[in-house]
């Protein structure tokens, strides 16, 4: 959890905008909310290395230098993040990491950031780099592991910016903590529905020791309205994706700002017991299993330390009553009751026995659940099961075969 400074900024960062930011997420209770990262992105660097052969922070920007500006930010309560490249180039065209691994994370530790983005740009020839994307981003992991034997200290976190073309979610948690599994996000809701879909069919990949990365945090950003910041950040959250903010705190409205520190949907996504994503148990408006990149799955369920996890998503364009079994979902137990808090409005909603239903969801809005075991559901609860499927009496008599009705 934390800031990532290319939403809003881009290349325009200078070590002016680093820490007025890092103070406003302090100011905003942000950090106390749990985003403890600030992470610069592309574009801090001089276009070229020094003569011998380092990065040079620019010198205009940051004329104080990367290490006051870590330990400034490191002042504040918060950790740094740093960005490079596994090509020769960044995408803006700085100098990029291939073949400088080795110095380069010596470097970015010696300057005091805890956390490295490695994108994808200006990917060397076949002839020159003789190895796949798994060879590629092997380099900057045996080089940050290297490093920490030697140094002593923790490994540089290493978050991997490869946009999925090669189904990271399969192999790059045997070398970073989270993976890119889209291309970037940009502040539409047809962007969102996009990212959602692609990740309800690789949900399962994220877990402690890996996270999908749905991209930078846009609530609030572009003509998003509020509920679809809403939805935004809830699947983000409860998808457990990396959630690092790219509003530009300096115009913030306290709507955002509620949206960003529902303490809540963050405990889901920071569960210290459950590591795992929600995932779809339905799509709803298309056939399960369905690709549609403007109506994703919109029935998810999971676990957590404390209950089971409901999110419904409404992708239509007008409000709609949305209604579930709880037996669908894996994580509930037939035949009890479950007591069901809002995670929005933050209240106690009374007590779901078999079914629920919530009415009039907003175009594009979310419901966000969290349900409980309430005990045995009440007694002579009828048809005898929620699910008639191949429901059976002790005797052996299908009740699905004698036209129950109840």
């Amino acid at each position: 959890m934390g800031y990532n400074t290319w939403n809003s900024f881009g290349c325009d960062i200078n070590e002016k905008v680093i820490l007025d930011t890092t103070r406003l997420m302090k100011t905003h209770g942000l950090l106390d909310a749990g985003y403890d990262h600030i992470n610069l992105d592309d574009c801090y660097s001089e276009k070229q290395r020094n003569p011998s052969g380092d990065i040079i922070a620019n010198e205009e920007r940051f004329p104080s230098g990367m290490n006051w500006l870590t330990d400034q930010i490191h002042g504040l309560g918060f950790k740094a993040g740093i960005y490079s490249d596994s090509g020769w180039f960044t995408c803006q065209l700085y100098p990029g990491s291939y073949m400088n691994e080795d110095r380069d994370v010596k470097l970015f530790q010696n300057w005091g950031f805890d956390l490295l983005k490695y994108d994808n740009c200006a990917v060397p020839f076949d002839e020159v780099i003789k190895e796949g994307m798994i060879g590629k981003y092997t380099r900057i992991a045996n080089a940050i592991s290297k490093l920490s034997k030697s140094s002593g200290k923790p490994p540089i976190l290493l978050s991997l910016c490869q946009w999925g073309r090669v189904q990271p979610w399969l192999w790059a948690r045997k070398l970073g903590q989270s993976w890119r599994t889209t291309n970037d996000i940009y502040p539409a809701w047809d962007s969102l529905t996009n990212i959602m879909n692609r990740n309800s069919f690789i949900a399962s990949a994220t877990d402690f020791y890996g996270h999908n990365d749905l991209d930078i945090l846009e609530v609030g950003n572009g003509d998003l309205t509020y509920d679809e910041s809403k939805a935004h950040f809830t699947v983000w959250a409860l998808m457990k994706s990396p959630l690092l903010i790219g509003t530009d705190l300096s115009k913030v409205t306290e709507q955002t700002l509620s949206i960003l520190k529902n303490n809540e949907i963050i405990a889901i996504n920071q569960d210290p017991v459950i590591g795992t994503s929600i995932t779809p148990f339905r799509w709803g408006v298309n056939p399960d299993w369905t690709y549609n990149r403007t109506h994703p799955a919109q029935y998810w369920s999971g676990e957590s330390q404390n209950g089971t996890v409901f999110m419904l998503l409404n992708t239509l364009d007008h409000p709609a009553d949305m209604f579930f079994r709880l037996t669908e979902s894996p994580w509930i137990r037939a035949g009890r009751q479950y007591s069901v808090r809002d995670l929005w409005t933050h209240t106690d909603n009374g007590t779901a026995v078999r079914n629920f239903t919530a009415s009039a969801v907003p175009a594009h809005g979310v419901v966000a659940l969290l349900l409980k075991d309430a005990g045995d559901e009440p007694a002579g609860t009828m048809p005898p099961c929620s699910s008639l499927e191949w429901c059976m009496a002790e005797n052996g008599t299908r009740i699905d075969n004698i036209g129950f009705n109840p």
